[in-house]
């Protein structure tokens, strides 16, 4: 099968290569500030949004269910800052409270649009877990716009965001503010979590934010080379796992690319050369 004449398959890998490397990207900074379960919240978060949007407008078309869905996870991630700002709840809590409560509404709200005589809901419940095999051209090209748009932002603020992932009082005392450079981080998450509903859903979009960062530092000790590698190696599972799904039946599409990425992380905690275990151990043997 041709790669570039099979529209479908054209648009799926595409999709998931776009996809694997904005979030490999924007999770490295996600895991050096330890807050990987802030994208599963956030992606949770989505699916009220995905809902509301459909409920107020009666539309599928991918821009109004992305705007819901961006709406709802800024809205969760206000409000899981604010609670942690505010109150004596630590960031872990407060991240599963709105984790599990945003996505209880968006059940409910899932099974109400489900019950009601309106046929054109069909294929909303697909965002639980992805239908990447449904992308279209059109919303290849939106993911495509959004990615760019995220990764500008990450190389104009790469510095500044570099300082507030690994030191944050170093940081504030240079006079950065690391509330707001925070805050930009999680709304660039949001951004990316929008972009993957489509392939592999609220579910399963945490491990595409967290699998390819914690591969890739295994292998170094470099941020900038672990941002790249990180890129590469979500792009990489994107493709294979697309790949997968179609020349495999009944293969979805976001497990797959889930699956790949598992088995790229269990291979980098072991033989990553920065941080992996066989190599940890040989230089705990060779300095013995």
């Amino acid at each position: 099968m041709n790669l570039l004449a099979d529209y479908t398959l054209r648009n799926v890998a595409l999709g998931s290569l776009v996809l694997g490397v904005v979030s490999g990207v924007l999770g490295c900074f996600a895991v050096l500030r330890r807050q990987g379960l802030m994208g599963d919240a956030l992606s949770h978060a989505a699916l009220p949004g995905v809902c509301l949007a459909y409920m107020a407008t009666g539309l599928k078309t991918p821009l109004v269910l992305m705007a819901g869905a961006a709406a709802s996870g800024l809205v969760g991630m206000l409000l899981i800052l604010t609670t942690i700002r505010r109150t004596r709840v630590d960031q872990g809590s407060a991240l599963a409270v709105v984790l599990t409560w945003f996505f209880g509404i968006g059940v409910v709200l899932l099974t109400v649009v489900q019950k009601r005589n309106d046929a054109n809901q069909a294929g909303l419940d697909k965002f639980l877990f992805g239908q990447a095999a449904a992308l279209i051209a059109e919303q290849v090209a939106t993911m495509a716009v959004l990615g760019l748009l995220c990764l500008i932002v990450v190389s104009l603020l790469f510095k500044e965001f570099k300082v507030v992932s690994f030191d944050p009082e170093f940081a504030q005392t240079v006079g950065l503010d690391t509330g707001r450079l925070g805050a930009l981080l999680s709304g660039l998450l949001v951004v990316a979590i929008v972009i993957g509903l489509n392939t592999v859903g609220v579910i399963l979009m945490s491990a595409m934010l967290v699998a390819p960062a914690a591969a890739a530092r295994q292998w170094t000790n470099s941020l900038g080379t672990m941002v790249w590698l990180a890129a590469t190696i979500g792009a990489s599972a994107g493709v294979c796992g697309a790949l997968l799904s179609v020349f495999q039946e009944n293969v979805p599409t976001g497990p797959a690319i889930v699956l790949v990425l598992s088995a790229a992380t269990a291979f980098s905690l072991f033989f990553g050369s920065a941080r992996g275990l066989a190599w940890s151990r040989r230089r705990a043997r060779v300095a013995t």
